[in-house]
């Protein structure tokens, strides 16, 4: 019987491994690969059956409480891992058979009482013990941290430093109150402690995916459905007459019953100081629950709710006998939001101008509000299935670099796809913060971007402190507020460059962006497959390159961040007269884009050099046997040439610096790195802008107006890769 059986066993073994090895494709015979796998299975089912023949044998001489305790606890804990264990398999694994070795060796130390059973139960107590104090640390930051450029007391910038702090509080007094639909079971503050009520709305069509257990379970918690969606909010209200711009502020996912919207007051008291009317939105009915999470199905939900508190507002606003009644200027709206949020503040902005719900046009809509700026914080842009492309509307991204749960800035994809097509002033920003993580932007969500178990293996110390967060926070959007809903255009010089803001910001490295309207774009390598060429006449030429490609920018866990861009490696001999150059020879249209008044723009980032050793074997070889090389601080000139010939420089430091590439350890344990996050970096692009009048000032027989050439002139290290993006002319 037994040996029938395991011939059995062998068999299906044999064909299964058979099967696998056949569409197994490595360029190898198809039948080679069979054969070669049905080979693997056998000599694995060979010591498999050892294996489990000597286990069998010894276990003989256990009780049968022995064997049925360890296995059940295997059963168990495997079990547990399937159903939501949020370690990976690489940790988990060990750590429990750590764990049961341990257990196993007290039991018998207890009943044998041999020293050589007490050594052997100390390893795995010594590895336990390790564990747990790697558990109870905060972890540590294994990059030195350099001070950032922008923070130095010699840092030059081309604007004139701002004198007043953004974030500093207003001159308004600040009342704040709640209004909602009047019977929240739960919290006091949407039921008897409203000021105002408002009627709940039917989002049946807007979120088909409330059923099943979901509806269930929430229904049960929140004592209503999707047919009667409560409109709660908290209000930060400056005190007087008015009218005051309006801002939405919106929470993105977290646990449903542990609630969201109170995190914002200290953006909500700085904005109504401001003299702004600021509403964090009551969303927490569509979070995450034991019950099930909509997984992002529920995105349109979240646009469409900002979008009928609106409504309220504009109803409340317009009543003559109202107490809100003239106090909101309609005409100039913000929305902000986190996370999810932050994806569903740039889906609400375009639902604003539609007739109907692109999912279902059963559902109208007649919004069309004066939505000025958005705002996404840590955002997804992942979640809803359609692409979101706004026009003609200012927007903010901030990302922090050790934001857990969002691991890289995916607020940079609906920054790209914003187009601006009328002839009004808008522009667009976006801020990378080393240090930041997720969780830090609402001040009830902590510092871990993950519960536990898995923020157990989360490395905190590096974080930035939350106070520090949320004053970044305040700093950039109170200065996006500014400049969106008050006109103050001075702010926009913190967004081409942190220096003009080192005074209120902590000392960290910031990553920023900038787009004004007012932007011609010259090259930014979308075009076509063609390297050569930027538009049918734009001549594109590099020269004495190891690498010269332009390809998608990847995210640090190989996600796209649908941006192509421009690499450019060199690596010359410290001896050499060779200079490496990248040069664009402009077209007759291009050339009457630059006056004396223009700033020259582009996007760089810092790559690896490392990757030069890929650029050819002899390179790959003599980096391998040589010493490993310093990351080198990375600069280069900016050449241009004017008709006559006449020529003009400017280093782009003289800007400012080229920032060494951004590392990250999100973990406690190294080796879980790639798993859990992916790479220790990725490649972020910052914008630089060169006043066209600080090149004549170099040379005044340069003429700005007869620009031919523009070149790129490695000259500053002998080795070095950079990124390079949006060559552009602003005026």
């Amino acid at each position: 019987m037994k040996n029938l059986l395991l011939s059995f066993v062998l068999l299906l073994t044999i064909a299964v491994y058979g099967i696998v090895g056949y569409h197994f494709l490595t360029g190898w015979h198809p039948l080679a690969m069979m054969l070669l796998s049905m080979t693997i299975g056998v000599v694995l089912n060979v010591i498999v059956y050892w294996l489990f023949t000597f286990i069998a044998k010894r276990s003989k001489k256990l009780p049968i409480t022995a064997v049925t305790a360890i296995m059940s606890g295997i059963t168990v804990f495997v079990s547990i891992k399937i159903f939501g264990f949020g370690w990976p398999n690489i940790f988990y694994y060990p750590a429990i058979a750590l764990c049961l070795l341990f257990c196993v060796g007290v039991a018998w130390f207890l009943n044998k009482k041999s020293l050589l059973t007490g050594l052997f139960m100390g390893i795995p107590f010594i590895g336990i013990l390790l564990l747990f104090f790697k558990f109870i640390t905060s972890g540590d930051d294994p990059y030195i941290k350099e001070t950032p450029s922008a923070f130095l007391e010699n840092t030059v910038s081309f604007e004139d430093n701002l004198s007043d702090n953004p974030a500093a509080k207003g001159p308004f007094t600040v009342s704040t109150f709640t209004y909602g639909s009047g019977s929240d079971v739960h919290r006091d503050e949407y039921a008897s402690g409203i000021k105002f009520k408002t009627e709940p709305v039917n989002a049946k069509t807007i979120l088909p995916e409330w059923k099943g257990k979901k509806k269930k379970w929430r229904e049960q918690y929140w004592e209503f459905g999707v047919e009667n969606f409560p409109l709660n909010g908290r209000v930060y209200m400056p005190e007087g007459d008015g009218p005051f711009p309006l801002t939405l502020i919106v929470h993105g996912n977290h646990s449903m019953i542990d609630y969201s919207d109170d995190g914002y007051g200290y953006l909500g008291e700085l904005l109504a100081s401001k003299g702004i009317i600021a509403v964090s939105v009551d969303q927490n009915f569509i979070n995450g629950h034991w019950s099930g999470d909509f997984m992002g199905k529920e995105m349109p939900a979240r646009a469409w709710l900002l979008l009928k508190h609106l409504q309220v507002w504009r109803k409340w606003n317009s009543q003559a006998d109202h107490d809100l009644a003239q106090k909101v200027d309609m005409s100039n709206i913000m929305l902000v939001g986190h996370s999810r949020g932050g994806e569903a503040v740039s889906i609400a902005a375009a639902f604003n101008e539609l007739p109907y719900f692109p999912d279902d046009t059963n559902e109208k809509f007649d919004f069309n509000f004066s939505i000025k700026g958005v705002v996404a914080l840590a955002p997804t842009d992942y979640r809803y299935d359609r692409k979101i492309k706004l026009k003609n509307i200012n927007f903010l991204s901030l990302q922090g670099s050790y934001d857990a749960d969002e691991v890289s800035f995916w607020g940079m994809r609906p920054y790209r796809r914003l187009e601006f097509t009328d002839s009004i002033s808008h522009f667009k920003a976006g801020v990378y913060i080393h240090h930041a993580n997720h969780g830090q932007f609402n001040s009830t969500w902590g510092k871990s971007d993950f519960g536990a178990p898995t923020k157990w293996l989360l490395n905190l110390d590096p974080l930035l402190s939350e106070e520090e967060q949320q004053t970044t926070a305040k700093v950039f959007i109170s200065a996006f507020v500014e400049t969106t809903l008050k006109n103050n255009k001075g702010y926009l010089s913190l967004f081409k460059n942190v220096a003009n803001g080192k005074k209120w910001l902590p000392i960290e490295h910031y990553i920023t962006h900038f787009e004004a309207s007012n932007t011609t774009i010259i090259a930014n390598f979308e075009e076509d497959l063609n390297v050569t060429r930027a538009g049918d006449s734009t001549f594109l030429i590099a020269k004495n390159m190891k690498i010269w490609k332009e390809q998608n920018l990847k995210t640090r866990d190989n996600e796209s961040q649908e941006n192509n861009a421009l690499f450019l490696g060199w690596d010359v001999k410290a001896d050499s007269n060779v200079t490496p150059v990248y040069e664009i020879r402009l077209n007759r249209t291009q050339k009457e884009l630059f006056s004396t008044t223009a700033t020259l723009n582009l996007s760089i980032a810092a790559g690896s050099h490392e990757w030069l050793a890929n650029a050819d074997e002899k390179n790959a070889k003599n980096n391998n046997e040589g010493e490993k090389r310093e990351i080198p601080q990375l600069d280069f000139t900016i050449q241009l040439t004017d008709s006559a010939g006449a020529r003009a420089v400017l280093k782009v430091s003289g800007n400012k610096k080229i920032p060494k590439p951004l590392k990250t350890r999100f973990t406690k344990f190294e080796f879980l790195e790639e798993d859990m996050v992916g790479a220790d970096w990725e490649v972020q692009l910052q914008s630089y802008h060169f006043p066209l009048k600080q090149f004549q000032a170099q040379n005044p027989d340069f003429a700005p107006t007869q620009i031919s050439k523009i070149e790129f002139l490695f000259d500053q290290n002998q080795y070095g890769v950079v990124v390079l993006d949006d060559i552009s002319v602003s005026k």
